[in-house]
């Protein structure tokens, strides 16, 4: 997931903030891994990674995250994305600051 930050004004373009699967994306681009490859193989590779959860920045190690997942193999990096899908929802879910907070995050200011 992906959002874009609140407009500060000006013309220049905003960046946006990788969350969710797609930070795990971002940083599985940068790593040694290949694949097919197991769980241990992503944990070793990337599991003290820590990935933003939310718009918010908040975020948890990919190695706790990963635990939730019942594949024990992945046989390319989507499968991967897919099966984490899940369990970075629930997390998410979960460990945010509520309904206020989720209205919150939707809101462009």
């Amino acid at each position: 997931m992906g959002v874009r930050p609140p407009s500060s004004g000006d013309d220049d373009e905003p960046e946006s903030i990788e969350f969710g699967i797609a930070a795990v994306d971002a940083r599985l681009k940068d790593a040694d891994l290949s694949f097919p490859a197991t769980k241990d193989d992503v944990a070793a590779a990337l599991g003290h990674e820590h990935i933003p959860y939310d718009v918010h920045g908040n975020d948890v190690a990919l190695g706790e995250v990963l635990e939730a997942v019942d594949a024990e193999e992945f046989q390319s990096r989507q499968e991967l994305l897919n099966e984490l899908h899940e369990p970075f929802e629930e997390y998410r879910r979960h460990h945010s600051g509520g309904v206020f907070q989720q209205v919150r995050s939707m809101l462009p200011f």
